[in-house]
């Protein structure tokens, strides 16, 4: 609502109306906060199970349960009292508008009204939401409650590939979309292993391990290394995972699901960077022509998979034209 200034502003008093991000752990508010309950002569709260209340009534704050009106509060206010709301999680949308109508009115000398965040929502803490309402779906939905990992899996490829056009495509608001649709994939998976009876883990534990790995990984940014160029960072990388791995082929852990340029080009990629000497087989047929097409537009720095994709996508603008022109 902002602030409301009332003529005298000792006589009417003061409302501070606390507000709190539940995706923050109660109690940790902020010190104006902190100094405005210890201050207050009243502290207010409509909801007697609001997560903070243990902890401010621990600290020594009086809390009263109550939800007051516009025309109660400005008069719990009469005298140059303050009195401070700590909001419920809709935010006292019902008081705050009675409070702008009261001053809108101009027939009531209004407190001085001041709105303060006591805690604030720190970068990714919507995820947390996500994760709340992912547990519910999955607790409560006929349909999700019976997934599994293996039922989910083809829509982990779909929804990579809508990701993927969206990126070629350049538009913002579906790439936006798609990223969403794919961290719920991640979210949905991570539900559903913490019901594995043997070998339980949880989104925490997904985050906790791509943390250490990226950690690991970049040792320039994190340890004692240095790399100034992309192809030095590219070196740390592979010699890292290398060292982690412990594998005894180029060609361990490359999914030979994936789209067939895509394999022979990570294939041939693998090769080159380990410095191995593989001719490409030779046989009849467009599969070995594709196979030696895809390893020189590796070599060269080109995806042949998302070069096919551009041309494809050209070949369909010039059906459609054919079509319109018809």
């Amino acid at each position: 609502m902002g602030y409301v200034r009332g003529v005298n502003a000792s006589s009417p008093g003061r409302i501070v109306l606390l507000t709190t991000s539940h995706r923050v752990a109660p109690g940790l508010l902020s010190w104006p906060a902190w100094q405005a309950l210890h201050d207050a002569d009243r502290v207010l709260c409509a909801d007697g199970a609001h997560p903070q209340l243990p902890y401010l009534r621990e600290a020594g704050v009086k809390v009263d349960e109550a939800a007051p009106t516009a025309e109660e509060l400005v008069d719990a206010c009469a005298g140059g009292h303050t009195v401070t709301v700590v909001a419920t999680g809709e935010g006292e949308p019902q008081l705050t508008d009675g409070l702008a109508r009261l001053a809108g009115s101009g027939r009531v000398q209004m407190p001085d009204l001041e709105l303060l965040p006591a805690s604030y929502d720190l970068p990714g803490a919507r995820l947390l939401d996500l994760v709340q309402v992912m547990d519910r779906i999955r607790a409560e939905c006929p349909w999700s409650s019976q997934q599994t990992h293996k039922g989910l899996a083809k829509y982990g490829i779909e929804e990579a590939y809508e990701l993927v056009e969206a990126i070629e495509e350049g538009d913002r608001h579906e790439l936006r979309e798609e990223l969403g649709d794919v961290l719920l994939q991640v979210v949905f998976h991570a539900r559903i292993a913490e019901e594995d009876p043997e070998e339980p883990f949880s989104v925490d534990d997904v985050a906790a391990t791509i943390v250490t790995k990226l950690i690991h990984r970049h040792p320039h940014v994190f340890g004692d290394e240095t790399a100034t160029t992309p192809e030095e960072v590219k070196a740390h990388w592979l010699r890292t995972k290398a060292a982690e791995k412990q594998r005894t082929s180029v060609t361990e852990g490359i999914p030979l699901g994936q789209p067939g340029l895509a394999l022979a080009a990570k294939l041939a990629s693998r090769v080159r960077t380990a410095g191995l000497e593989v001719p490409i087989p030779q046989g009849e047929g467009v599969g070995y022509e594709l196979l030696a097409m895809a390893a020189r537009a590796e070599a060269d720095g080109v995806d042949p998979e998302a070069a096919l994709r551009a041309a494809a996508r050209a070949y369909r603008d010039a059906i459609r034209a054919t079509e319109g022109s018809e």
